[in-house]
């Protein structure tokens, strides 16, 4: 498979392999792809736990949807880390 980076992620790719984050461009690709991967599935989670709170009805209040969105966020961000 061929892939164009442009210039931009080229050289993006190039200094991440330079300064030895990766042993090499296929690394490097392959960690963007699984974040991408990884990204999407959180999404879907996401859409899933909101289309499921809708069928069930009721309703929260703005503060409360707030506070549970950013604990899921803090969450995500700590698994990241």
């Amino acid at each position: 498979m061929n892939v164009s980076l442009g210039e931009r992620w080229e050289s993006f790719v190039a200094t991440a392999v330079e300064q030895g984050r990766y042993g090499s461009a296929s690394e490097v690709v392959r960690e963007g792809l699984r974040l991408v991967e990884e990204r999407e599935a959180k999404l879907l989670a996401l859409r899933q736990t909101i289309e499921a709170a809708i069928d069930r009805g009721g309703s929260h209040s703005e503060e409360d949807v707030e506070r549970a969105l950013k604990a899921k966020l803090d969450s995500w961000a700590a698994e990241r880390a």
